[in-house]
């Protein structure tokens, strides 16, 4: 059979994959993109980011209404059917996956479903259900994505011991549940689970959840996290894990005391990792760094002149959104235009209860750095939107550099604030000073008034919030 001739190939259909088929079929290049699932998506689409958050949506509703009580409205206990709660979330992916299908036939976009192989790096074997099939390239993308990490000493072929993979399946609800990993994809599932009446004990080798995130914005989390768990050890590290009976005996080490537990299930959520390898790498030109990761510059090329790599696949923060980024990227940076990825503004959302967003230069890294700037911090607890909605366990921060005035790191934790970072993040990319945020008006009640009262407070004049340590220090100043 003779090859298929592309200018494009694209190995991996998530959300890296199919944005780079797409704009480069925009720009008029003959794009075949290539996926082994047989669905367009990727992980993003079918095992992470979209039926993850379909399932905090749908048990949110039971935390919303245990909460509602108090305003005088009240229900009885949730009759919980996992059968049609994951028929409902298989049903959102699928209608997303035909979406994308519809996308890629009206651009022209051929797609190939099977395992990508590189013979060299102008050839690539695709071993589809109906043979092998060659194609004849020009330029590749690689956007592989990764998989949830697994150490061998965990991985005992039981199915009690689940990934996010498995744990989004929603087989059934574990009565007792041990979530390995403080991160954002413990906390969520952990979150998930623990709402549908699973007792979640959860541990973390660090000390704190959400490793690397400004403390100040963790802490709402870590609180609600408290509460809802059975249990929450920092320091904590799972030693060994076996089969015993229908459960999983798991031994564990808290700050030096070792001891033994059951578990129905196990939910390991230590990291992910690159899906680099049997890809026939070693036959092109391209490296990976240490870890697995494809090494490339920030134009998104590799070290072989013809391909070109994003998403996850070259390691840094594994989120989506970066993946489609990183897809314009190099799409623009083969087609000639001059594009790159320093400097590029990339947000984080932690769909967490409550939700945890930020962008830029944070706090820490600020005070790392050396650079001289004033945090400013405005509570929820006075926002009336906030107060209206029974939500004022959040914090908007702006992080400001002092001798400019420029906003350089935004951060939110409450309720949607994986909503409102992106106008942080359009400030930070149009340079905006504390004074342009403060100056633009915002709607009333909204949380997202939280933005521009932060502002209000670098100038000591936030209206629902009176700061006396910064009025005296202005007056001084005076």
């Amino acid at each position: 059979m003779d090859p298929i001739q592309t200018e494009m190939v694209v190995v991996g259909a998530g959300p890296g994959g199919y944005a780079a088929a797409f704009y480069a079929a925009d720009k008029g290049k003959k794009v075949v993109l290539v996926e082994r699932d047989s669905r367009l998506g990727g992980v993003c689409l079918t095992q992470g980011c979209i039926p993850s958050k379909a399932l905090l949506h749908a048990t949110g509703t039971i935390r919303q209404a245990q909460e509602s009580k108090p305003r005088g409205i009240s229900f009885g206990p949730p009759l919980i059917d996992c059968g049609q709660l994951r028929t409902w979330k298989d049903s959102v992916i699928d209608k997303l996956a035909k979406g994308l299908a519809g996308l890629a036939q009206k651009r022209g976009v051929h797609v190939l479903h099977g395992r990508g192989y590189f013979e060299d790096s102008q050839n690539l074997r695709v071993e589809t259900a109906g043979g092998q099939q060659y194609l004849r390239f020009q330029k590749a993308v690689i956007a592989v994505g990764s998989k949830p990490a697994m150490p061998s000493a965990f991985d005992l072929g039981n199915r009690r011991i689940m990934t996010s993979t498995e744990a989004l399946e929603i087989e059934d609800i574990p009565a007792h549940l041990l979530v390995v990993g403080g991160g954002y994809i413990g906390l969520e599932l952990g979150t998930v689970y623990a709402t549908l009446g699973s007792k979640v004990v959860l541990v973390e080798a660090l000390g704190s959840l959400l490793a690397g995130v400004d403390p100040d914005l963790v802490r709402p989390v870590a609180r609600y996290a408290e509460k809802a768990f059975q249990e929450v050890r920092l320091n904590a590290k799972v030693l060994k894990m076996e089969t015993s009976g229908k459960q999983i005996k798991v031994a564990m080490e808290i700050k030096g005391e070792k001891k033994e537990e059951l578990y129905d299930k196990v939910l390991v959520s230590i990291g992910r990792s690159p899906n680099c390898d049997k890809l026939g790498l070693e036959n092109t030109k391209v490296t990976l760094d240490g870890k697995g990761f494809i090494q490339v510059n920030a134009k998104q090329e590799t070290s072989d002149p013809a391909i070109w790599a994003i998403g996850d696949a070259v390691g840094g923060a594994l989120l989506a959104h970066k993946a489609s980024k990183e897809a314009r990227i190099a799409v623009e940076a083969m087609t000639g235009e001059a594009s790159t990825s320093e400097g590029v503004i990339v947000p984080a959302v932690v769909f967490t209860d409550p939700e945890v967003a930020w962008a830029g230069v944070m706090e820490a890294e600020a005070r790392e750095r050396g650079i001289d700037v004033e945090v400013t911090k405005f509570p929820w607890s006075a926002s009336g939107r906030a107060l209206s909605m029974d939500r004022t366990d959040g914090l908007t921060k702006l992080v400001i550099e002092k001798e400019t005035e420029r906003i350089i790191g935004v951060g939110l934790v409450g309720h949607g604030a994986g909503e409102l970072i992106s106008e942080g993040v359009l400030a930070m990319e149009m340079g905006a000073t504390a004074r342009d945020l403060a100056e633009s008006v915002h709607p009333h009640p909204t949380l997202s008034e939280t933005l521009m009262e932060a502002a209000e407070m670098f100038y000591g004049c936030a209206t629902s919030v009176f700061d006396r340590k910064r009025r005296e220090k202005e007056s001084v100043g005076a």
